[in-house]
């Protein structure tokens, strides 16, 4: 008898461990969500509304005014099809720059791996800056080019020492050496053997790489003039410049003014929302190897 009371008693007590994790859980969830939701909510809203605290949970004076005047706007289609392009191009020359530079290094016999290693650290804390960047960029001819957003970061450290750690970490060595065995070279066991399985490593680098290009502005306002080239975060910002502009031109009118700054704030918001909408559909088809190879990665044994 004493021992079923002490079962039930342990049983008791995951049940409330298991109930106050499934509560922080949701907790976390509402922060990590909310925000995302109050944007939304934002955007269809009245933006006075939204300042006097009216949308905390609902839409209040529904609109989609801010919508129509975002796609009416033909830099938006450019913007995506260019967003597009730039991103699955990046993603795929720089998943594969990563996943080629960190396997040599997971490997034992190459020589003066630490001394690499600490190359490429170095470069994680030191950089010549913008300008000697931009000199760089400019006089190998790359300037207002798709190479001037993919090739000065297309390797990412972070994501080879990950990497790195994945492939030390989850691919037996035992592997290695039945490849060796028969008669398999290292791009032969890197191909048919390592690659295969890497899916989980390879997911998590294919969306970082893909969050990081498609949300990346800063490096096409420096090294793109055509506007027609603008990805879509910066065909946003414009279009948001530009009715950031048109209000100030305004204020000087009766009522002119409020009605240019609600309409640029519905933009505002708007923007945030179609921008974000693509990686939030993307994330799902690659959230399980994701998580697998985030784990995995990070943590070496």
């Amino acid at each position: 008898m004493k021992k079923n009371k002490s079962k039930s008693v342990v049983h008791g007590s995951d049940r409330v461990i298991e109930i106050v994790m499934l509560l922080v859980i949701i907790v976390f969830l509402i922060i990590v969500l909310y925000p995302l939701y109050y944007v939304v909510v934002a955007s269809v809203s009245n933006p006075y509304d939204v300042y006097a605290g009216k949308t905390f949970l609902f839409p209040s004076g529904f609109t989609l005014e801010g919508y129509m005047r975002v796609f009416k706007e033909k830099a938006i289609a450019t913007g995506y099809l260019n967003s597009i392009i730039y991103t699955v191009l990046g993603t795929v020359i720089s998943t594969a720059l990563v996943v080629m530079t960190a396997y040599p290094l997971s490997r034992k016999e190459l020589p003066g791996k630490k001394a690499i290693m600490i190359f490429f650290i170095i470069t994680m804390y030191f950089s010549g800056g913008l300008i000697p960047t931009y000199l760089v960029v400019a006089k190998t001819g790359l300037l207002n080019t798709v190479w001037a957003l993919i090739l000065p970061g297309g390797v990412s450290v972070f994501n080879v020492i990950v990497a790195r750690t994945y492939f030390e970490g989850s691919i037996p060595q035992e592997m290695y050496e039945a490849a060796d065995i028969d008669g398999c070279g290292n791009m032969k066991t890197f191909l048919k053997i390592v690659l295969p399985l890497s899916k989980p490593i390879i997911a998590v680098m294919v969306i970082f790489a893909m969050v990081a290009f498609w949300n990346d502005w800063f490096t096409s306002l420096i090294y793109m003039s055509d506007k027609n080239k603008y990805p879509l975060q910066l065909a946003l910002r414009q279009i948001l410049i530009q009715s950031q502009a048109s209000a100030n031109a305004m204020s000087g009118m009766d009522g002119g003014y409020a009605e240019a700054n609600r309409i640029t704030e519905l933009i505002k918001f708007a923007s945030m929302v179609v921008g974000a909408v693509p990686m939030l559909i993307a994330y799902p088809f690659v959230q399980k190897y994701f998580e697998k190879g985030l784990m995995v990665g990070a943590v070496k044994g």
